[in-house]
């Protein structure tokens, strides 16, 4: 018999979180979070989002083992100022039993149609800088530390419950070609003569902390337009300054400022973790510390983040100046591989942007929705 449990204490959540690691045991795609950084997520005293937003989470049991979770959201930002009457739901794990999945659905489905919402999507998270969408093709691939892996059947069994597809998600990946460089060079010395653009690099996250809200609103000013845009408040940003600067080298961090000094675009790229978080094995002490920081200095792969460009400099050339700069550091630091996180597959802007590069797509993701 399959029986769901609402959790609330400190030690539940912690089984909440820590679930997925025997869910995916040694599998060799899967990149497990840091423990304690994903209980703190959860944390409503300190994760700003939940000033407007409400979260509640379930695990389902077999007896008594654990046997899926799923984390029920309604971001009120989405529902009452945008006007997309939307019950999220993420964290989704379960075995291949499709009841289980079925019982955890019918959950969040519950609480959809008690505050009058008019369907389902997921998995997403809280915002959209949170993990998003289901694996549908490219499993044999590893995951990165900003992202979900899933195992096939996850799939079906939303398909068996009613769910069709709503976003589509396409994750790339190319190997650095240095021998463009020059060509970027020229191209970057053109756009700014002729923009009166100036661009920075930077050596210490000291330097980078005060352009960081700056870049969230040019962020916002990017993406707002896309379907599966959230604002982002003030207390929202310096979480996720607090969580992610410390896994950034300042290097690879590029803002690109106008003649009076506001910032019209920028992005954020990050070394590959993922081995290195496979290894910590969700702990920071005694060893994964070590390993994180390794990663960090000598790590040849990257992964890019966030970029974005203000609307007033889109098609100005704008990008070529990022490029540039990345190709200066990355030549220094000897990396060969970059990994796109996922972009949305309406995102036409972005695909172009990347498109000098050739990279290829590896992976596929979806969200789904199902009608209340």
């Amino acid at each position: 018999m399959i029986t769901i449990k609402e959790i609330f204490s400190k030690k539940e959540l912690k089984q909440f979180v820590t679930f997925p690691f025997s869910l995916y045991k040694n599998h060799k795609y899967w990149v497990p979070p840091i423990i304690n950084d994903e209980i703190e997520s959860f944390n409503k005293k300190t994760n700003p989002v939940f000033e407007h937003a409400d979260a509640r989470y379930f695990l389902a049991y077999k007896g008594k083992t654990i046997v899926g979770r799923v984390c029920a959201i309604i971001n009120w930002q989405e529902v009452n100022n945008q006007s997309i009457k939307k019950m999220r739901f993420g964290w989704f794990d379960v075995i291949d039993d499709i009841e289980v999945s079925r019982i955890l659905i019918e959950k969040v489905k519950e609480i959809g149609y008690q505050n009058k919402l008019d369907f389902i999507e997921g998995p997403v998270g809280f915002s959209n800088l949170d993990k998003v969408g289901l694996i549908t093709e490219g499993f044999d691939y590893i995951g990165t530390m900003v992202t979900w892996y899933n195992y096939p059947y996850y799939v079906d069994h939303l398909k068996k419950l009613g769910f069709l597809k709503e976003k589509g998600f396409l994750e790339s990946k190319f190997k650095m070609d240095y021998s463009g460089a020059k060509k970027y060079e020229k191209f970057s010395r053109i756009i700014k003569e002729r923009y009166q653009l100036k661009s920075q690099s930077y050596t210490s996250t000291k330097q980078i902390l005060p352009h960081t809200d700056e870049m969230f609103d040019v962020f916002e000013k990017s993406y707002s337009k896309l379907s599966s845009f959230v604002p982002i408040s003030q207390r929202q940003k310096d979480f996720f300054k607090k969580k992610y600067m410390s896994f950034i080298n300042p290097e690879f961090i590029q803002f690109v400022f106008n003649k009076d000094d506001k910032m019209v675009g920028f992005a954020i790229m990050m070394p590959s973790f993922s081995e290195a978080l496979q290894k910590a094995n969700g702990k920071l002490f005694p060893f994964g510390m070590f390993h994180l920081l390794k990663a960090k200095k000598h790590s040849k792969k990257v992964t890019s983040y966030l970029i974005g460009v203000d609307p007033e400099y889109q098609s100005k050339g704008v990008t070529a100046v990022i490029f540039h700069q990345y190709f200066q550091s990355f030549e220094k630091k000897g990396i060969d591989f970059v990994t796109r996180t996922p972009e949305l597959e309406e995102n036409v802007e972005i695909s172009q942007l990347w498109k000098v590069f050739d990279p290829t797509t590896y992976r596929k993701r979806s969200t789904f929705r199902l009608d209340i």
